[in-house]
This record gives structure tokens, sequence and C-alpha cells, in this order.
């Protein structure tokens, strides 16, 4: 077996050897950055002297093992590569980094290998692939050199001929079409020889007029770097022929709008990058004041999965509580439906974000479109609390075994109790739940009996005892 062979078997397993493996296998080295020395030399004063190249930034040891990976990793699977892609450069630099540095191999006029532009374009398909393709920053940067590739290849296939870049335009095809998901499995240098059947052969693929449409509707800086390449080489273009056959392609338009319209599309498309931002890290206040006016717009959109809402919430519950409350509100069943973000309320952990989000749900008087329910907090109350106290109860059942198996040396299981009991007394305080009702608290009974050596339980445990006689 390889080393390239063994070092992927090695990461699989999930673990960060496994990638420093991997990137020691290709040559790169994950770049993790030194902190600048704090004290200066009084002694010795250097005089500056010219040096031959320019001074490195932060981002050039990056940017070079991005390079690296992408002349050596042809043989990994896309999926892989993307995920050493991830690995290499932080969430809050990867859109720039790929801007600068993956925009460039995808242009059709470079002289990139072809597997090597098929790895650039599942890894900007793969930053943003729990999305639909239509809101992916980069989708006009894939759209362009589809239609380009494409025209080059239906060109060839009219002379008889077949074109070396046809796999390439299916990779696009399918990345465009949604379906990128597909290709993950494959490595590129297969991908790039793999003969087509002919009806996957570029004249064939042909994307919907509506999908054209989607694409165009959202502005982003990707529209703008290909437009600039495409009046640079405006003068060296020699083929300006049309499309002459019967599957001719539309060409690329951007429907006129006002300046009204063109801004309210900028702040949606950087709220958008913000919301993919909430799942990683808390958002600054001048982040969470430009959010807070077109949540309702993104929440109606389909970007928001309710596997993004659990990180969001974890991070950013102040932001979490509109997003959901305008899913809840808006009637959009084909975009909307809002049973899947509901399901996920009882398993969030009991944390204080978690509690922190149930205390906003529980007093929001909002209207809501769910049949049986009136607003936000009825819904929450009849429909989500119940469970959401019985999960909290198994959450850290669950700790306490994993405590006791030496696999937990934090301090999770005691701030869970504490936050679960100090947060069902404010219930009970607020009369959303009856103590004495044997339904509503019997099993917070037998919990705070249980863990009646921390404070906070034995006195929810007095008050419980107490209402009962």
């Amino acid at each position: 077996m390889s080393p390239l062979a063994r070092s992927f078997l090695t990461f699989a397993a999930g673990s960060r050897s496994g990638w420093s493996a991997l990137f020691l296998t290709l040559g790169m080295q994950p770049y993790h950055p030194r902190p600048a020395s704090t004290t200066l030399s009084t002694t010795t004063k250097v005089a500056p002297s010219p040096a031959p190249y320019p001074p490195l930034t932060t981002g050039d040891p990056i940017r070079a093992s991005v390079n690296h990976l992408l002349t050596k990793a042809f043989s990994l699977p896309c999926s892989t590569a993307a995920q050493a892609f991830t690995q290499l450069v932080q969430p809050t630099s990867r859109f720039q980094l790929a801007l600068d540095a993956l925009l460039p191999v995808l242009d059709s006029d470079t002289s990139a290998e072809l597997a090597q532009r098929i790895l650039v374009s599942f890894i900007l398909y793969s930053l943003y692939a729990p999305h639909p393709v239509t809101i992916n920053p980069f989708k006009s940067a894939l759209l362009v050199v589809y239609l380009k590739e494409r025209e080059k290849a239906v060109s060839i296939a009219n002379e008889g001929g077949i074109s070396p870049n046809e796999q390439f335009v299916w990779v696009l095809w399918k990345i465009l079409k949604g379906d990128g998901n597909d290709i993950g499995p494959y490595s590129p240098s297969t991908l790039s020889r793999c003969p087509l059947p002919p009806k996957l052969r570029a004249i064939n693929l042909v994307l919907d007029e509506e999908l054209y449409h989607s694409i165009s509707d959202i502005d982003d800086s990707t529209y703008f770097y290909f437009q600039d390449q495409n009046r640079r080489s405006a003068s060296s273009d020699t083929n300006d022929s049309k499309y002459t056959t019967i599957h001719d392609i539309p060409p690329l338009s951007r429907p006129p709008s006002s300046l009204e319209e063109d801004r309210r599309n900028e702040r949606l498309v950087h709220g958008m990058k913000l919301l993919m931002t909430a799942r990683d890290r808390v958002l600054t206040l001048s982040e969470q004041r430009m959010l807070a006016p077109i949540i309702t717009d993104l929440a109606t959109s389909k970007i928001i999965t309710s596997t993004d809402l659990t990180h969001i919430i974890a991070y950013n519950p102040i932001i979490a509580h509109p997003i959901l409350v305008s899913l809840l509100t808006n009637a959009n069943p084909d975009n909307n439906n809002p049973r899947p973000f509901i399901d996920i309320l009882p398993f969030l952990p009991p944390t204080l974000p978690t509690f922190d989000l149930y205390g906003r749900l529980l007093r929001d008087q909002t209207q809501v479109t769910v049949p049986g329910f009136s607003t936000v907090a009825d819904l929450v109350l009849l429909e989500v609390l119940g469970r959401f106290i019985h999960e909290c109860i198994n959450w850290v059942d669950r700790a306490e075994r994993e405590e006791r198996n030496g696999n937990i040396s934090d301090d999770r299981v005691a701030k869970g109790i504490q936050n679960l009991c100090r947060f069902y007394a404010s219930l009970i305080k607020l009369r959303l739940v009856d103590p004495a009702c044997d339904a509503d608290s019997t099993e917070m009974a037998h919990f705070t009996l249980a863990h009646s050596r921390f404070e906070e339980a034995n006195a929810l445990y007095r008050i419980i005892a107490t209402s009962r006689f």
C-alpha cells in the first residue's frame, strides 16, 4: 500500500493525527501562526536592506499549502481533498482565499490541468454544499466557466471530434444542477480520464432556463471577477461565432434593477455569509445589527437548514430566536416547512444559550401559522417544552455515564444539572408548569432527588415537594 493510501486510511478515522499524516504525505504543513515577539532589542540597530522579493503576508503559508494541495491531491477523492482544504484554512479566511487562489485556476484561460480545475470546482461547491447551489457565492463563476467550456466542446463535436474537456463540462453540469455530492467519492484524475457515454456529452448537457435566472439574480464578487477577465481577453478573442446547434445556450444576462434593488441584493448576500459565519462563532454586535433587518427574508429562503440552526443556537441564541419566529410565522410550505426546525428544539443540550433561547420563545406572543397553535409561546409550551425537559434529563444521565467511564473530565454534568434546575424553577415562578401536577413535575422530582447534592436541585425538590402537601 502506498504512503498516500495509508495516510488516507488514517485520516478517515477522523483524528487530528490523520490529517497531519495526510498533509505530511502531500508535502504540506498545517498552518499554525506563531505569536509575534513582544520584546524589542535595544542593543543592535540594523539598517533595513532591500529585499529581493516582496514581503510575505500572514496568508502566504496557507496559500502555499493550498497550492500544493491542488497539485498533489489528484488521486484522492474529491470530498477528501475538499476536507483537507477546510482543515488548512480557517473558516473566516476560506471565502477570500478561494476568491484569490482558486478562481484563477478555474478560469478557462489558464493553463491548469483538467484534473486541477475539476478539483477546484468541487472545492468551491463543497464550501457551501449543505445549501442550494443557487445561493453559493461562487455559482456565477461556475456558470460562466460552464458556458465557455461547453461552447468549446460543442464546437469540436460539430466538427466530428471529441473535446478533451468533456469530463470537465459534465462535472460543472452536475454541480450546477445541485448534484455535486455524486462526484465526491471519485478522484479528479479518475473524473478527467473516465470516458463519457454519448448522452452525457457536452452537446446534450443543457441547464434549465429557470436555473440561469435564479443563479444570476443574486450579485456576487465572483461574477465581476469573470466579467473583468472577459473584458481583458475580448481583444484577443478570435472566435466570435454564434451558437449554431439546436441545443443553443441562452446568453448569461443580468436583468436590469434599480439602485435600491441592488443594495437589497447586496445586503442579502452579505446576510447569507453572516448566517454561515454564525454557525462557527459569536457574531459581533455590529454584525447582529446588520443581520436583524433581513432575517425574515433569509428565513423564508432555502439557505437555513435544521443542522445549521443547531449550531447557530449554540453560538448566537439572540439571532436564533428571530430566525425561528420567522420560520414559524411565514406560511411558505414549499421553502420553509417549520416542522424540521421544531423537531430539533427538544434535543438541544442543557446549556445557557439553549435556556436563553427557550426563555425568549416562551415569552414570544407572535402569531404562528402552525395549525392548532396561536402564538410562538403557545406552540413551544404545548408541543416542545415537556419533551425538552425529558431529553435534558436523558442528556445528564448519558453525560454521567461518560464521566464514570473516564471519557469526560470537565464540569458539563454539574453545569447541566444546575442550569436545568434553575430553568425549571423559573418556569414554576412564571406559572408555566404546575409543580403540584404529577404529569408536569413527577419526572423532575425524581431527578432533583437523585441529584440533591447540588444546591439548585435540593431547592427545587423542596419547592415541588411542598406544593404537593
